[in-house]
């Protein structure tokens, strides 16, 4: 009997979906335990399920929450690229946290990958008096990442990608073959190695497959027109980016062996951030998040606790 209390005193509390109407948009998101408030913002070509890790583990003391982005999986998908601006993407999670009962008395933590961490860099920009904490996982501050495509050929080099992500056959070519491009790119490596499993990889699929999903979350990259220098659009100026001191207290997690993101959006970062903290993660690659989730999770409570 005691062996039965123990387990279920640390048991997960159970994942919970709900839907949400906010800034003219439906978003689909899940959610676990309750107490202070901590948002998960994924990125591209993901979903809430990238974060359902940390939603068990945040759960035990927190209300831990993991939104579906607008464009993805479950939540509505704009048709229109502009719909899919900065400011757009902001103000939905802003919306979203006051829902969920944030405001400048009761502040939350923000955490983001990939798209998500872009996003999460902008809201500390415009809203930081909501947030307690920042924590960006591989994820460049913008006007870093803006230095290293005008300046740095490896950056600009493993930043190919955006232009065929922001082209017109980018839908077919990701699609095809049963998403095969997008399974090889997120987890191929993960499924020999025990990252993922078959169940992971059809959840994915599923959630790729929703009508208009591989079109909204394309058109984040679509909206930005950031890419390397030569393509069809140039990098934005600096005086088209949010005011680019962060003055939140911020975690940076970064697996060094990220090939789309290198660590060079790490160097002078500090300048942007002074209340910063640098966890690198050698054998970590961009999708650590699923690689080490314990070692990830734990660096963000160590932070927090603080």
């Amino acid at each position: 009997m005691l062996a039965v209390l123990a387990m279920t005193a640390f048991a997960p509390p159970p994942i919970e979906h709900e839907t949400v109407e906010v800034n003219g948009v439906r978003l689909h998101y899940a959610r676990s335990g309750s107490g202070p408030l901590i948002v998960f913002l994924h990125g591209f070509p993901e979903f809430w399920y990238a974060w359902k890790n940390q939603l068990d583990e945040f759960g035990h003391n927190h209300l831990a929450v993991a939104p579906d982005m607008r464009g993805y999986n479950l939540s509505s998908k704009p048709a229109a690229v502009e719909d899919y601006r900065m400011p757009l993407l902001v103000a939905d999670v802003r919306a979203l946290a006051t829902k969920l009962g944030a405001s400048a008395n009761r502040k939350f933590v923000l955490v983001g990958h990939d798209w998500g961490g872009a996003v999460a860099w902008a809201y500390a920009m415009a809203h930081p008096d909501t947030l307690d904490r920042l924590v960006i996982v591989n994820a460049p501050h913008p006007a870093v990442f803006l230095r290293e495509l005008r300046a740095n050929p490896a950056q600009q080099k493993a930043s190919q990608y955006m232009l065929m992500f922001r082209g017109p056959d980018a839908e077919a070519t990701l699609s095809a073959n049963g998403h095969e491009m997008l399974v090889r790119a997120v987890m191929g490596q993960g499924l020999k190695d025990g990252h993922f499993t078959e169940a992971d990889k059809n959840a994915y699929i599923e959630a790729w497959s929703q009508p208009g999903a591989l079109t909204g979350g394309l058109n984040y990259y679509r909206a930005a027109q950031v890419g390397p220098p030569g393509s069809a659009s140039a990098p934005p100026s600096e005086s088209n980016l949010p005011t680019a001191k962060v003055t939140v207290p911020t975690l940076v997690i970064w697996g060094e062996k990220d090939t789309a993101l290198l660590t060079g959006n790490l160097d002078g970062l500090d300048a942007h951030v002074p209340q910063l903290t640098i966890r690198r993660i050698p054998e970590g690659s961009h999708w650590v998040v699923h690689e080490q989730p314990d070692l990830v999770n734990r660096h963000i409570r160590e932070f927090i606790r603080r």
